[in-house]
């Protein structure tokens, strides 16, 4: 540690001792073999219960449903939209 109070106070490491620091820790790092099974399953089995998200999804697609119905019959888009009607009245 420095201990030079023009340079950052009593506490402030020197330049030399964080770069020692980084180096050991990139030096130090050793990447795993393969995914970690247990840690993915932990996870993914943290959200919530599949009976939850089947009803969100479920409501969420009821109100696009009914919305994009509203929508089109009020456009007049495709089959929702008024048919016209042919007549051979002269």
């Amino acid at each position: 540690m420095g201990n030079n109070p023009e340079r950052g106070g009593l506490i402030s490491p020197s330049e030399a001792d964080v770069a020692r620091f980084v180096r050991e820790g990139v030096e130090g790092w050793r990447p795993r073999r393969g995914p970690d099974w247990r840690d993915l399953m932990a996870r993914a089995g943290a959200g919530p219960s599949p009976w939850v998200l089947y009803t969100v999804a479920s409501a969420a697609l009821v109100v696009i449903l009914v919305a994009a119905y509203i929508v089109g019959s009020d456009l007049g888009i495709g089959s929702l939209a008024p048919q016209p009607i042919h007549s051979t009245i002269h």
